[in-house]
């Protein structure tokens, strides 16, 4: 079997994701794990699947003709996991919204070498004020020779600076 991982993006629609799961069943392929959602009116997932190795050119061509639907299939083979070893973390932030807490986040985590598995991210009114609240969820594949008490203290000191609250917390 070989192992594809898909990225799909179209105009919202009801049958979207019927579409592509049939065109995948329909050439031996099996529907492994996937991230989908809806946002701004467009439909936009990730997916993993096995395919026969005998299978992999035709299913490939079908997901491609997919494209006159408006759904577009951007196709890549999987990976090799990392040799290292991780901790899992799950990382909650809130404080109010501004261009660039993403980046700055992001920096400061890809400069100790952890890797940012998901994020959930929302902008929406706080309950009182009606200011806007930016709210981050992330997991994070941290290294096992990276100290928590380290990644803590350079985050705490990065959320003061953008005057941010965050929380970790083992997502084991």
């Amino acid at each position: 079997m070989d192992h594809l991982v898909l990225t799909v993006i179209a105009e919202d629609q009801p049958g979207l994701v019927e579409r592509i799961a049939n065109c995948i069943a329909g050439h031996g392929g099996n529907w492994l794990e996937s991230r989908m959602s809806r946002m701004a009116g467009q439909f936009a997932g990730i997916l993993r699947v096995a395919v026969p190795a005998e299978a992999h050119a035709d299913l490939i061509a079908a997901l491609q003709q997919l494209e006159r639907q408006g759904i577009r299939v951007v196709f890549a083979h999987s990976g090799e996991e990392p040799e290292r070893s991780w901790r899992m973390i799950q990382l909650q932030l809130v404080g109010n919204d501004r261009p660039g807490i993403v980046r700055d986040i992001t920096r400061l985590l890809a400069g100790h070498g952890v890797n940012l598995e998901s994020l959930d991210t929302d902008v929406l009114p706080a309950p009182m004020t009606n200011e806007l609240l930016f709210h981050a969820d992330a997991r994070l594949a941290v290294p096992t020779e990276l100290s928590l008490e380290a990644l803590q203290q350079h985050l705490e000191t990065l959320a003061d600076d953008l005057m941010v609250e965050l929380k970790l917390q083992s997502a084991d």
